[in-house]
């Protein structure tokens, strides 16, 4: 059987690991990569979306990156217990006539006892920025260890 450490049950210390190695996922923007973190029938609420398995998975992560262009994310942890993670972010993109949005959400994990994601639920709002308004100013890729975090920039 597959798993992906660190796993349930989670510490403090694991919960924030999962939430970064979370975050570093989805900065590589490789969907084939980020759906091997999910069960293969994982369940996702994401805005008005139902994603129902892993492949559905993958093609909703394709379709948002070809959608959201310089795709930049910061999880920070919320909350956890023994299998669940709650967790706070933002993302910065923008849309292909270059239009920038700042997009803060909530989400709500379940991890099986192998640690792949079960469950998802976000809620996401979208908040229109200018290009001079944005924070997440790295390179494309993984957050620098030393890039402040949500808290930090007072978001």
């Amino acid at each position: 059987m597959e798993t992906r450490p660190p796993l349930p049950p989670f510490t403090r210390d694991t919960a924030i690991q999962k939430v970064r190695l979370a975050e570093d996922g989805w900065n590589t923007r490789d969907a084939a990569k980020v759906a091997t973190a999910y069960t293969i029938d994982t369940k996702w609420r994401n805005r008005a979306t139902f994603v129902n398995n892993r492949e559905e998975a993958e093609a909703f992560l394709k379709a948002k990156w070809i959608r959201e262009l310089d795709y930049r994310l910061i999880k920070e942890l919320w909350a956890f217990t023994e299998n669940r993670i709650a967790v706070r972010y933002a993302y910065e993109w923008h849309d292909d006539s270059g239009n920038w949005f700042r997009s803060y959400g909530n989400e709500n994990w379940e991890f099986a006892e192998n640690g792949l994601m079960a469950n998802r639920f976000a809620s996401i709002n979208d908040l229109p920025i200018t290009e001079a308004d944005r924070k997440f100013l790295w390179p494309q890729g993984r957050r620098p260890d030393d890039h402040p975090g949500l808290s930090d920039l007072g978001l």
